[in-house]
C-alpha cells in the first residue's frame, strides 16, 4: 500500500534524526494515514479511502466529502477519488 493520502496527496517527507552529540542520520516523516469510510450525500453511497488525519479535518470543515471534492484540485486527488469527484459532479448536473 502506498503511503500517500488519497484526498490531499500528502506523502512521506525526509529529514534528519539529530542526536545529543549532533550526529545526523536520515529518516522519513510518514503522514498520519487512516482507513476511513466517507459518505457522499449526493450519491447516497459510502467510499473507503486512505486519508491523512489533516485531510479528514478539512473534510469535516468544508461540510462533507462532496464539498471537499468540489474544491479539491485534480492533481492532488488519487485516481479513485477523482472518479468519485466526477460521479458526484455528474449526479449534481443531472439533478
Amino acid at each position: 500500500m502506498s503511503r500517500v493520502c488519497e484526498l490531499s496527496g500528502k506523502g512521506p517527507m525526509t529529514g534528519n534524526n539529530v542526536s545529543h552529540a549532533n550526529n545526523k542520520t536520515r529518516r522519513r516523516f510518514l503522514p498520519n494515514l487512516n482507513d476511513v469510510t466517507l459518505l457522499s450525500e449526493t450519491l447516497g453511497q459510502s467510499f473507503k479511502l486512505r486519508v491523512a488525519a489533516s485531510a479528514l479535518r478539512s473534510v469535516d470543515h468544508r461540510g462533507g466529502l462532496d464539498a471537499y471534492l468540489a474544491k479539491a484540485k485534480d492533481e492532488e486527488l488519487s485516481p479513485k477519488a477523482l472518479k468519485i469527484k466526477k460521479e458526484i459532479a455528474k449526479a449534481q448536473a443531472s439533478a
